[in-house]
This record gives structure tokens, C-alpha cells and sequence, in this order.
């Protein structure tokens, strides 16, 4: 049981018992661990039991008993492990509720499994802290700490998920300078990522109601109109 631990380990949460037999044998096949819920509420007890060796967790939205966006939420409340929701629902508003509400990637059924375990690799890529790159940048009242991945706003502590604290970083890494679309989607998404453009778009707007929600403080990111965004203390307000 101990050796199972050594390896990545999934939690899979979803109900129809074929697909997640099916979803376990693929990942086990690429030498992943799965544990497997059948519902909300034993995801929520598995992720608690087990939470010093799950490293992912695939979510469905459509779930007995507590529903996968209740269970996100929750999670997210104390827990910033890489989530990906995996779901029928593929309306551009329930996109935007899922990242909104935290989860890391989001992919609609039916799907490749080689679509699949490319984003799970991505994910669990850009949980990995980054090696020998400690620093800490200040814009105006706002600090981020890469070596604790600690970001404050004056006294506040702002809770970022994993890859909005990575736009963050790409973003305050070149303060005072726009950053093009196609290089934030690069630097965090990964040359790759072959998914919606406009997936950036509702993690600056995600960031912005974390960051910039003070309506006595300054804005500090701002749009680059035909470029993309920047990160500065000393723009006009838009």
C-alpha cells in the first residue's frame, strides 16, 4: 500500500461506474494512483482521509448528493490542489462558473483520453513549485512572495488558485511592461494548450475581483488594448 503513495495520485470523482472503471484502468496504465468516489459527499470524506497523497482532483459536475461545483467550493476553501472538472455541461456560463469557483482546467464529455492525461500532466506541471526562483515582487501595496507563494494586498491575504497565482507572477515579473495574449497563454497555459483563447480573459477578470476589488485602492492591471495586459501602479485609471 506504502508503494501506491510514491505514485501521482488522482482523485476521481464520478458516478457513471463505467466511464470511472474505464478513466482508472487509462491512468493506471499510465502509472497514476486512482482513488474513486462515487458521489460529492465521499469525495469530500475521501479528499479529507487522504489529502497528504492526492495530488489532482478530477471532478464531474453532475453528482448524487452534493453537486461537483458545491464540492469545488468547499475544497477550495482550504486546499489549492489542481482540479479539473470534467463534465457534460459544456455552456460557456458553467465554464466560467468552474474557473470562477476555483477549478484549475475544465473539459466537456466526450473527450480524448489523450486530451485527458495531457491536461492532467499540464496541471500537475504548473502545481510543482518552481525550483531556485525565490523572489518577491512588490507593485504598490501588492506583494507577492514566490518563495512561500504568499500574496497580500496591504494586510489582506488574497487566496489565488494555482494558475491564477501563475498569471499573477507573469504578469508582476514584467510590471510596468503589456504582455502579449499569446505570451501569458504561453508562460501559463503552455506552448501547447490548443484550448479557448478567451480562457485568459476570465482569469484577469478573476484577478481583478481579487486584486483590484478595493474601490479606495488603485488598479493595478490593466488591458493593453490590441496587445493584451500589464501589471502597473502608474497607469491613469482606465
Amino acid at each position: 500500500m506504502e508503494e501506491s503513495f510514491l505514485k501521482t495520485t488522482i482523485l476521481l470523482v464520478e458516478d457513471e461506474a463505467a466511464l470511472a472503471d474505464s478513466l482508472t484502468t487509462e491512468f493506471e496504465l499510465e502509472d497514476y494512483n486512482v482513488i474513486w468516489a462515487k458521489d460529492g459527499l465521499e469525495a469530500l470524506d475521501l479528499f479529507h482521509a487522504n489529502e497528504a497523497q492526492v495530488n489532482l482532483i478530477i471532478l464531474d459536475w453532475m453528482l448524487p448528493h452534493l453537486d461537483g461545483f458545491s464540492v469545488l467550493r468547499r475544497i477550495r476553501k482550504t486546499s489549492q490542489i489542481p482540479i479539473i472538472m470534467l463534465t457534460a455541461r459544456d455552456y460557456i456560463g458553467d465554464k466560467v462558473a468552474g474557473l470562477t469557483g476555483g477549478a484549475d482546467d475544465y473539459i466537456t464529455k466526450p473527450f480524448e483520453m489523450e486530451e485527458l492525461i495531457a491536461r492532467v500532466e499540464v496541471a500537475l506541471r504548473h502545481s510543482q513549485p518552481a525550483v531556485n526562483s525565490a523572489t518577491t515582487y512588490t507593485v504598490s501595496n501588492l506583494v507577492v512572495d514566490t518563495d512561500a507563494k504568499r500574496v497580500t494586498r496591504g494586510d489582506k491575504i488574497i487566496q489565488l488558485t494555482q494558475r491564477e497565482y501563475e498569471l499573477l507572477v507573469a504578469l508582476i515579473s514584467k510590471q510596468n511592461e503589456p504582455c502579449s495574449r499569446e505570451k501569458l497563454l504561453d508562460t501559463v497555459w503552455g506552448v501547447d494548450f490548443d484550448g479557448q483563447p478567451n480562457i485568459l480573459d476570465v482569469y484577469v477578470r478573476n484577478l481583478r475581483s481579487k486584486i483590484d476589488s478595493n474601490p479606495n485602492e488603485e488598479k493595478l492591471i490593466h488591458t493593453v488594448r490590441g496587445v493584451g495586459y500589464m501589471l502597473s501602479a502608474q497607469v491613469a485609471k482606465e
